[in-house]
């Protein structure tokens, strides 16, 4: 059997873009290896997002010349966002010769005719060079090679209308084109059948889901649909906006058995001013609001959030407004980030770009500021019994497993005699540290 090898980078949409060119690819007769040396073909599906995973896939690429070297029917490729970029295919026939295939986030459907082409004999690029705006349709049956697990990815909407203007995804992922509502929800229904026990609802922006279907159906009727969906215990999503979140949804979640009390909401600033630069379409006091409105609905909810320091133009007053919105609001945890110019994007050409020395000082302050209050917030937890899903195996203890709540908290606790992976067991917290709490099981 020939084999491949599928090295992802980036966010979660990626992940599940590689699992359908797994499963496209075992549907043509390949079968999985983890070795590059071992792979037939290996694909790298690429993010572009920021500057180092682009690095990163150049570099990366550049060392397989030696494996094609040695087998020169090796096919290597390269697919994602990264692809997408415009000019990048001629960039990367410059710079990487030895890549046979390229293929863009919208062209996966067309893999199997684009490996026809390469077994000729012919290099294959394809990426989508129109508008982006096509209905997503072409995405639905194509095979898939889930990881296997207790959770599963199921895409709900491609594309964000937003433009953030530090941010590429609208240029590489098109905008907005939601599934049918009936597609999602079969598709849900088979995950249950077949034993997955958490569902994870994907998209740039899931609450603009349905915005473009116009059969008046939101993503707050699709949750309510997939609510108690046989098999399913949880249901979680990413990422959202904070602009499109409305009380429907809050009160959706909130009245929900299966949706978690999770709630994703990227402020990344704190300051009105550098918000409005960034394009976010929100200020500061409508997100304190936000949070008010959904800590009243669900209370004992935890709310994280995406940061970036260092976006052009931000001073030291802008950067103080952010630390004190993080005091403010206390996430449960935060994934704070130093801003990347990405080319083709509005903010990439804005003056006053923020020295690095600078940033590496916000960030280092940001993060520790952060670290404190989820030590502070997780410290609350001690003694509490809650309902955590078991995942498996403890990835750096064999003999504890590990799972999270429905908060989203990941939690190790020892083997138990009749705790299974994929069951949701009670867990008393007996220890409490900044990313990972320790517990012991009281029921089953």
């Amino acid at each position: 059997m020939r084999k491949y090898h599928i090295h992802t980078f980036g966010c979660q949409m990626n992940e599940h873009d590689s699992e359908i060119i797994g499963g496209i690819l075992e549907q043509r007769g390949f079968g999985a290896t983890d070795s590059v040396d071992d792979a037939d073909i290996i694909i790298f599906n690429t993010c572009c997002v920021r500057e180092n995973p682009e690095r990163k896939v150049y570099g990366r690429v550049a060392d397989l010349k030696r494996l094609k070297l040695k087998n020169p029917d090796l096919i290597i490729g390269i697919s994602g966002c990264m692809a997408q970029q415009p000019g990048e295919t001629e960039r990367i026939a410059k710079r990487l010769p030895h890549v046979d295939l390229v293929f863009g986030t919208m062209n996966i459907h067309e893999l199997p005719e684009l490996l026809d082409q390469v077994e000729a004999g012919h290099k294959s690029y394809r990426v989508w060079e129109g508008d982006l705006e096509n209905d997503g349709s072409f995405m639905e049956g194509l095979p898939m090679r889930r990881v296997p697990g207790v959770s599963a990815w199921v895409s709900i909407i491609y594309g964000c209308n937003n433009f953030c203007s530090y941010c590429i995804v609208p240029y590489v992922r098109g905008r907005e084109r939601s599934r049918k509502f009936e597609d999602v929800v079969a598709e849900v229904k088979g995950l249950g059948k077949e034993g997955f026990r958490e569902v994870v609802l994907l998209g740039q922006n899931v609450n603009a889901y349905g915005r473009d279907l116009k059969d008046g159906r939101d993503f707050a009727d699709l949750l309510h649909a997939l609510d108690k969906t046989s098999g399913i215990y949880r249901i979680r999503y990413m990422t959202s906006h904070p602009r499109d979140f409305t009380d429907k949804l809050i009160h959706e979640i909130a009245s929900s058995e299966t949706v978690c009390e999770h709630f994703h909401l990227p402020l990344q600033a704190g300051s009105n001013r550098v918000l409005a630069r960034m394009n976010r379409g929100y200020t500061l006091e409508y997100y304190l609001d936000l949070v008010h409105r959904i800590r009243q609905a669900v209370p004992g909810c935890s709310i994280t959030t995406d940061l970036i320091v260092g976006f052009p133009g931000e001073d030291d007053r802008d950067f103080d407004e952010t630390l004190r919105a993080v005091e403010e609001v206390r996430f449960d945890s935060a994934f704070t980030f130093v801003y990347s110019p990405r080319r083709g994007t509005a903010a990439a050409s804005m003056p006053n770009q923020v020295s690095d020395s600078v940033k590496s000082e916000r960030i280092q302050k940001l993060v520790n500021l952060q670290n404190t209050i989820t030590e502070e917030i997780n410290r609350n937890l001690k003694g509490e019994v809650v309902e955590v899903l078991v995942e498996g195996m403890s990835k750096t203890n064999p003999d504890m497993l590990s799972g999270r709540t429905r908060t989203n908290k990941l939690v190790v606790f020892p083997h138990h005699p009749t705790a299974r992976k994929g069951d949701p067991v009670k867990v008393k917290i007996i220890e409490t540290r900044a990313w990972t709490q320790l517990g012991e099981v009281v029921s089953v």
